[in-house]
C-alpha cells in the first residue's frame, strides 16, 4: 500500500476546515479520510504539504485507503447516462462548496433532470444540500437567484483566511472571487483606526479587519436584513463584537462627519453614488478603499474622473488593483485612495 502525506484536524473543526481545504485544492480526493482517535486524518494533495504546514496543521503520513480514481466528472457522467446526450454534454464541470453546501449553475436544457441531477451531484460529490444558481445576483440588495434541488438545509459556513462566515447561500451572496481582497484587508495595518465598512454584508471585510488588522472600531453598515442578521451571528462567532458596530440601513445616512480614518467601499457598478457619503465621513488624510467595475483599458482613467468630480484635487491614488473578471473585457478593480 502506498504511503501519503496526511493532514490531522481535529474532529469538531472537521465540518467547517475540510470543505475550505478542499476549495482550496489541498485535499486528494482519490484517497479516503480517516477517523485517529478524535481527529480526522485528511490525504494532501502531492506538493502541497508546507501550505498545511503554514496553516498551523499537524502533519504525518500515513496508508492512502483509495477511493474511485476516476475524477468526479466522469462520474457524475456515468450516474446520468440515463438522460439525453444533449444534456450531459451541458452538465457542470466546475462547482463551488460552500461548507457542505454545493452550488451549481446550470445551463437551461438542465432543468428538466435539475432533481436527478442534483441527487448525482451530491451523492458523487458528498454534499447534503445542492443549489442551481440560475440567474446570478440581482437587485439593490444583492440576492442571488437559486433554487433547492437535493437536500433542504442552505445554511452553511465558509472558513476562510481565519474567518468563519455564516449564512445562507439562498438567500445571500458570497463572493467567492474576492478571497484575495478579503485576505489583504486582513492584511492590513490599522492600528487604533476607525473603520467604516459601507456594504458590510456578512461581514466579508469587516471581520478580518476588526480580527486582525489592529482597529479600534469597524461601523459596519447594511441595508439587507437578511445579511444583517448573519453579521450579527459571525460578529458573535469571531469574537470581535467588541470591536464591530453594526447598522442597519442605508449608509447614506450614517451620522459623523471626518471620523474616519478609513472606509470599505466594497459594492460596484453603482459605487460612485456613495461617493460623496464616503468623502463626507472619511478625515483628511484617511484611505478610501473604492470598489468597480471597469473596462480593462480605461479603469485608471476612470478613478481619476470620478474622485475628481466629488472631491477636486484633494486625492491621491496610492494603489489599483484588479480583484477579478467580471465580463469579456471588463474587471472588477479596487483602488486605494487617500484623501488630502
Amino acid at each position: 500500500m502506498r504511503m501519503m502525506k496526511q493532514a490531522r484536524i481535529s474532529s469538531s473543526e472537521a465540518s467547517d476546515v475540510i470543505p475550505y481545504l478542499m476549495e482550496l485544492g489541498l485535499v486528494d480526493r482519490s484517497a479516503k479520510i480517516s477517523r485517529d482517535g478524535d481527529s480526522r486524518l485528511v490525504p494532501i494533495t502531492q506538493g502541497r504539504e508546507d501550505e498545511l504546514i503554514r496553516m498551523g496543521y499537524e502533519t504525518t503520513e500515513g496508508p492512502a485507503y483509495t477511493m474511485e480514481r476516476r475524477k468526479p466528472q466522469e462520474r457524475i457522467i456515468n450516474e446520468l447516462s440515463d438522460i439525453p446526450k444533449d444534456v450531459l454534454s451541458v452538465l457542470p464541470t466546475k462547482w463551488e462548496y460552500v461548507g457542505d453546501v454545493i452550488i451549481l449553475k446550470l445551463d437551461e436544457k438542465c432543468l428538466p433532470y435539475k432533481k436527478r441531477i442534483g441527487e448525482a451531484y451530491a451523492e458523487i460529490l458528498g454534499a447534503k444540500t445542492v443549489c442551481a444558481d440560475l440567474k446570478g445576483i440581482a437587485g439593490e440588495l444583492r440576492r442571488p437567484s437559486t433554487e433547492i434541488i437535493f437536500g433542504n438545509d442552505t445554511e452553511s459556513t465558509r472558513l476562510e483566511n481565519g474567518i468563519f462566515y455564516e449564512f445562507d447561500v439562498s438567500r445571500i451572496m458570497f463572493a467567492s472571487g474576492n478571497t484575495d481582497e478579503r485576505y489583504r484587508m486582513r492584511e492590513l495595518d490599522c492600528s487604533g483606526e476607525t473603520v467604516v465598512d459601507m456594504f458590510a454584508g456578512i461581514g466579508y471585510f469587516t471581520l478580518p479587519i476588526a480580527k486582525f488588522t489592529g482597529a479600534r472600531k469597524v461601523f459596519a453598515c447594511e441595508k439587507n436584513p437578511d445579511s444583517y442578521s448573519y453579521l450579527i451571528r459571525n460578529v458573535e462567532r469571531n469574537g470581535v463584537y467588541d470591536k464591530v458596530v453594526p447598522i442597519l440601513g442605508d449608509n447614506r445616512d450614517i451620522l459623523g462627519k471626518k471620523f474616519a480614518d478609513r472606509v470599505i467601499m466594497g459594492y460596484v457598478q453603482t459605487t460612485s453614488v456613495f461617493l460623496p457619503k464616503a468623502l463626507e465621513i472619511v478625515k483628511h488624510g484617511g484611505i478610501i478603499h473604492y470598489h468597480d467595475t471597469f473596462f480593462v483599458n480605461e479603469y485608471r482613467e476612470k478613478i481619476e474622473r470620478i474622485f475628481s468630480a466629488a472631491a477636486g484635487d484633494g486625492f491621491e491614488i496610492e494603489k489599483v488593483r484588479e480583484v477579478k473578471s467580471f465580463a469579456p473585457s471588463v474587471s472588477h478593480y479596487v483602488a486605494d485612495v487617500r484623501i488630502l
